[in-house]
């Protein structure tokens, strides 16, 4: 039997995460412009700091309110087409806060773009898992997560060394870029195979596994499992969500989820350039952010070579208990500066290694996997819905924590603030133990099985995984 490519697979599941690459660009963008549209008045207009606030965060709030709709959209119209058609809003986005004139402009440019990430956060990942064998699942599943932050730091870059009007330009080209390439990609053979579309779905799966393989065996495996699903009873979609398994599969995703943005990525992301300013290392703040940027795809790259081999609840189990201890030191020094500025003079190391070995274990953890894990707990006929749910919990736990992080800071201080973030990584340790199932090398029946309270199985190994 053919062992077959698996460069097609990596092709269409790095075309496909060009979309989070867009959305990672426009996170990127707010920091680096916050001076120049404040201060400088780059767009000839006034923009206060709280008024410029609203324009960061509508980004993150677009998302919000655009996963739950494209979850009935990709199941309507397929995963490669909705992805194509986010293309013209994504462009008008960009044009809105090219010509902006107004802060009208820039509000609805912004939440354009968060609706068109937030469309990609939930989408890309889908695609990539069902395109990929199940020993490539993981890796594959992960590019979304890596071409974010490959993302956000091309924002901090062109951000950096460019003006406005140059930074717009080159972020806007980055969707016409993505249509270019993600045009020649097949559908999901999945979304195919659901739809009745057999000899379609032959063709995509054998140009995802390279020509010369034998497709047959996982074809069948693929309309066996499609079948079952389009024999199900026709239930209304609450129904659908309140089965058992759904239930289940839908708390682990939306926790980690939760998870994510609530142990504190954004809020310290946020504060990390004043705080390598105010320790005395002599950084700049737009370097700082550079930095921390490369950090984060260094350490996702290696998330992304890793994931298959250790799995994803060991990764998440290790980079909150980091993430749990970094967080605490960070609380301690800010409320040792808060007791006494003189007392951390000479411990203005602590929170810049704890700022970078957070992100470092982020990265590796609790950056990628709950992407991944959201896009592998369901079983087809409720995945679209289900993930959007999810990418909801996401983008809405973003905005309230950029919301309310400042306020707490100023109203509690730093350190219990930080302490916060300790305890939410402490009982994201606990229910990652107790609750949340391995899923690196099932396939969805087995992890389905998994959720019914049966015993993992090892899974028997495919041809293409003994070869």
């Amino acid at each position: 039997m053919s062992r077959g490519s698996v460069l097609p697979q990596y092709i269409a599941g790095l075309s496909a995460s060009f979309g989070a690459f867009c959305m990672g660009a426009s996170i990127g963008w707010s920091s680096p412009v916050e001076t120049m549209i404040t201060e400088d008045d780059a767009y000839g207009m006034a923009v206060s700091s709280s008024q410029f606030g609203w324009v960061s965060s509508l980004l993150t709030l677009g998302a919000t309110c655009v996963c739950i709709p494209i979850g009935f959209m990709i199941d309507w119209i397929g995963r490669r087409p909705t992805m194509l058609a986010l293309i013209p809003p994504y462009i008008v986005g960009w044009i809105l806060m090219i010509f902006a004139n107004n802060l009208a402009m820039l509000y609805v440019g912004r939440f354009i773009l968060g609706m068109c990430g937030g469309a990609f956060c939930v989408t890309a990942p889908m695609y990539c898992t069902e395109i990929s064998t199940t020993s490539l699942r993981g890796t594959i599943g992960s590019f979304f997560q890596l071409l974010i932050v490959s993302g956000v730091l091309y924002g901090y870059i062109v951000g950096a060394f460019l003006e406005l009007l140059t930074i717009n330009i080159l972020c806007a080209i980055l969707p016409i870029i993505f249509a270019a390439v993600h045009f020649f990609m097949p559908e999901s053979p999945v979304y195919l195979a659901l739809k009745g579309r057999q000899d379609d779905a032959a063709k995509a799966l054998q140009w995802l596994r390279g020509k010369d393989a034998d497709i047959q065996d996982e074809l069948k495996e693929i309309l066996e499992e499609t079948e079952k699903n389009n024999e199900k009873e026709k239930v209304n979609i609450f129904a659908a969500l309140n089965r058992p398994l759904t239930r289940k599969g839908l708390a682990i995703a939306v926790l980690l989820q939760m998870f994510q943005q609530w142990t504190g990525i954004n809020a310290i992301l946020f504060y990390s350039a004043s705080i390598f300013q105010e320790t005395g290392i002599g950084i700049d703040g737009k370097y700082c952010a550079i930095l921390i940027a490369v950090v984060q795809v260094v350490t996702t790259v290696v998330a992304v070579l890793i994931i298959d081999k250790a799995g994803r609840r060991i990764l998440l189990l290790i980079s909150s208990f980091f993430m749990a201890i970094t967080t605490c030191l960070m609380g301690v020094y800010f409320q040792m500066q808060t007791n006494d500025p003189t007392s951390v003079e000479s411990i203005g190391w602590l929170p810049v290694s704890s700022i970078c070995i957070f992100i470092v274990f982020f990265s590796i953890g609790f950056g990628p996997v709950p992407w991944l894990i959201m896009a592998e707990l369901f079983s087809e006929d409720i995945k679209s819905v289900a993930g959007s749910i999810a990418g909801t919990s996401n983008w809405l736990s973003a905005f309230l924590v950029t919301l309310l992080f400042p306020i707490l800071k100023t109203s509690i201080t730093p350190g219990p603030t930080f302490w916060i973030f300790t305890v939410i990584a402490v009982i994201a340790f606990f229910y990652c133990i107790f609750f949340v199932p391995e899923t690196k090398g099932k396939t969805i029946l087995e992890i389905q099985h998994i959720l019914g309270g049966g015993k993992a199985e090892k899974p028997e190994k495919s041809e293409e995984q003994k070869s």
